[in-house]
């Protein structure tokens, strides 16, 4: 045999082989990326339930809850670092204005950083004496600018039982505050606000309240339901959802002056809704149940969440998020 004609049929051999390898690679590399979409369960940290995750960006997070735990992650997860608080309260919210400002959450007290979450210290948030015996629960906080912000939660007896609302308002960054009065009596669990002027709170016994002059007053608005509402999301100042106990998943188009109720078949107790952007948003809570919606939250699917635990905290951006729950399970998302 020639060869050199033997030496062109092996070059062929080899060039068509490489071809059909470099061919299955590209094939493969779609299919990768399709599996790590969706929810993963990213891994258990400790025994206590979390309750609370937020990221200023994809690699800087915290995740907290029970006996005052608080961990931070730097590198998108992967690892995560206890950090001491100084507390064993339970953490209720985490908070950052910005990529600087940070705000904690931990029954009566708040934690503030003003250094990337590098470092907390314990800011006095109200005099108990003004209280007359009764004990606070702080629950969510928000800032609608660098200066104002407002805390909400409850009052309780000395038999735990809860006996007015709590709202209080900063005008100085959150170094003093001072509580307002609201037309509700409830324990209230969560705000949002929509610049500097409307603003919303949900809690006990459907109670939604509602300001459009930047806290100056509040009016309540109708709910249609007495589940307790454990959570408020809005776009603008129009577009706004709100979930709860039992499967109620409420949402309005007009800044809540109406509410609808979506029809679902989904009966778990509902504790977090966030929407990343217009159309599309999500939902967890209790059995580990995640919800999605495409379509502005007139019809949701439900997810594999890859637990069985309560999810009670929810982070979400437009290509990432995170989940935490019972007994310290921690979920992400890619999409």
């Amino acid at each position: 045999m020639n060869l050199r004609f033997y030496g062109d049929l092996k070059s062929v051999a080899v060039f068509w082989a490489l071809l059909i390898s470099c061919q299955t690679l590209a094939a493969a590399a779609p299919a990768a990326e399709q599996q790590q979409q969706g929810w993963r369960l990213s891994q258990k940290i400790g025994s206590g339930d979390l309750v609370s995750v937020y990221f200023t960006s994809e690699d800087d997070g915290w995740i907290a809850g029970d006996g005052g735990y608080l961990a931070r992650t730097d590198d998108g997860g992967q690892t995560w670092t206890k950090q001491n608080i100084n507390t064993r309260e339970n953490i209720n919210e985490i908070y950052f204005r910005g990529d600087d400002n940070g705000y904690i959450l931990a029954g009566n007290k708040i934690f503030i950083s003003k250094d990337k979450g590098a470092t907390w210290r314990e800011t006095l948030i109200i005099e108990l004496s003004e209280l007359k015996g009764l004990t606070p629960e702080f629950l969510s906080v928000r800032f609608v600018n660098r200066r104002r912000g407002y805390i909400v939660g409850s009052v309780a007896n000395r038999n735990d039982v809860v006996v007015d609302s709590l709202v209080l308002q900063t005008n100085d960054g959150g170094e003093s505050w001072r509580r307002i009065p609201v037309p509700t009596k409830a324990e209230l669990f969560h705000l949002d606000f929509v610049g500097d002027d409307y603003g919303w709170i949900v809690g006990d016994g459907g109670v939604i309240i509602a300001t459009t002059d930047g806290g100056a007053s509040w009016q309540t608005q109708v709910s249609g339901t007495d589940r307790a509402l454990r959570n408020v999301d809005f776009r603008d100042k129009d577009n706004g959802y709100a979930v709860g106990g039992r499967g109620v998943i409420l949402r309005t188009e007009d800044g809540g002056r109406t509410w609808l109720k979506a029809t679902t078949a989904f009966t778990e107790s509902f504790f977090r809704v966030i929407f990343p952007d217009d159309k599309n948003g999500f939902i967890v809570g209790r059995g580990g149940v995640i919800l999605q919606t495409d379509d502005r939250g007139r019809s949701w699917v439900k997810m594999n969440g890859k637990t069985g635990e309560p999810l009670y905290g929810l982070f979400m951006a437009k290509k990432y998020g995170w989940a935490v729950g019972g007994g310290g399970v921690v979920l992400r998302y890619q999409r």
